[in-house]
């Protein structure tokens, strides 16, 4: 029997086909067409090959039920003839040959693990946590030698940047290009010149000519984590045993929990360290703090920790201090007023380039809401990855920064007058 995939590829489009090797980095313009394109890669190898395993993953698993499960259903309808089922409630399609292409989300990595693959996609890696790749992805294609597509649009200097950085030097098994608007041909010059003309120029930049150096669309401290990299305050940051650490903590209920390690001294705040997990007890980081041997002044909580858990009665703040950590409690402001506070003590802050990758990361994407509808941002922060190490940092910031008033200062909570 013949059957025919009704999709057929742009000319470059079907010389990405051809071309890519098995750790590709596609930097794409909007409308360029990836997410067709990525869809269909899967599914050609579906095809080729008998019972193999392909994924697709999104940022959220909603983005992608709402962006390729329409593609994924529209271009293996041909194929259902032959046998195999769709599964609905799973995003998931078997074929006739054994093969299965299922689309995930990377707001829920526990659906990933223990999976292997002989192909995925992770599209718009830029908005994931880089732990998607590191963690899960990269295992997960290791016994059966599996490619990986990296495809997206960039958001700064992150980690889609750096694995684009990396793929360009590597070379051999690594493939990278990048296709601005302005030379596919696949959007007008009219139409790009109307965009440019009703855009921010950053964003426009961002989104089509796909510059790493433009700001992150909606991002509150993009610009400012940018300046800290022209002015060399990403570096090697040395741990002085002479002065106090503070740790500023983001804990997580059933998600993660996020802990900074700074030192202030003079005008300046070094960031030595950063320790982000989640599935942990409070004993658990307390046991890292310990085994990491610094001086430690004071610990920064927010004022969450008060709160009584149904469970045991008690508090985090209880609990803590019977295993010996005394918190001083962050009260509660507003949202604003923390993240004002994180803007003015950004620019005398140093951050160890190694130990605080990911904190920074965090720094670099934390934004606004994007409302699809009205197509503007919201005023109120995203809640994704970056969110933990975002918070942590605007508590300890919101300790000692110029916008705080006396009446806001962090309390010393005895535990005897906690309810």
């Amino acid at each position: 029997m013949n059957i025919e995939i009704p999709y057929e590829p742009r000319p470059l489009q079907e010389k990405i086909h051809n071309e890519l090797k098995r750790y590709n980095v596609l930097v794409c313009h909007r409308r360029f067409g990836k997410t067709v394109l990525a869809v269909n890669h899967l599914i050609m190898t579906c095809c080729e090959k008998p019972n193999s395993r392909l994924a697709y993953i999104a940022p959220t698993y909603r983005q992608g039920k709402a962006v390729a499960y329409d593609y994924l259903k529209e271009y293996t309808e041909p194929l259902m003839k032959l046998g195999g089922k769709r599964h609905e409630t799973e995003l998931k399609v078997d074929l006739w040959n054994g093969s299965r292409l299922q689309i995930f989300g990377a707001d829920n990595p526990d659906s990933l693990r223990g999976l292997g693959f002989d192909g995925v996609v992770l599209d718009e890696f830029a908005l994931m946590s880089p732990r998607t790749w590191t963690e899960i992805v990269r295992p997960a294609i290791s016994d059966k030698l599996g490619y990986v597509i990296f495809i997206g649009t960039p958001m700064g200097h992150n980690h889609f940047w750096e694995v684009y950085d990396l793929a360009k030097r590597r070379g051999g098994d690594w493939y990278a290009e990048l296709y601005r608007a302005s030379e596919t041909e696949v959007i007008s010059d009219e139409e790009l010149e109307e965009a440019r003309a009703t855009m921010p120029e950053d964003q426009f930049e961002q989104e089509f000519e796909v510059s790493f150096q433009a700001a992150v669309s909606g991002a509150y401290f993009g610009k400012q984590i940018q300046k800290a990299e022209k002015e060399n305050r990403i570096t090697d940051v040395e741990y002085d045993p002479n002065i106090d650490v503070e740790t500023w903590w983001d804990l997580g209920i059933g998600d993660s929990t996020a802990i900074w390690f700074a030192q202030r001294t003079g005008n300046e705040i070094h960031l030595i360290d950063y320790l982000e997990t989640s599935g942990e007890s409070l004993a658990y980081y307390i046991k890292q703090l310990s085994e990491k041997a610094y001086n430690y002044g004071r610990h920064i909580a927010p004022h969450d920790i008060t709160t009584r858990e149904l469970g045991t009665g008690k508090s985090r703040l209880e609990v803590a201090r019977e295993l010996g950590i005394d918190f001083e409690v962050c009260p509660r402001l507003e949202i604003d007023h923390g993240i004002e506070a994180v803007r003015n003590n950004l620019d005398k802050c140093y951050f160890d380039k190694n130990k605080c990758k990911y904190g920074i990361d965090c720094l670099r994407q934390y934004r606004k809401q994007f409302d699809d509808r009205m197509q503007t941002f919201k005023n109120k922060p995203l809640h994704d990855w970056a969110s933990h190490g975002a918070d942590a940092f605007r508590y300890g910031c919101s300790v000692d920064g110029p916008t705080r008033t006396d009446w806001a200062r962090p309390m010393s909570v005895d535990i005897r007058y906690v309810v």
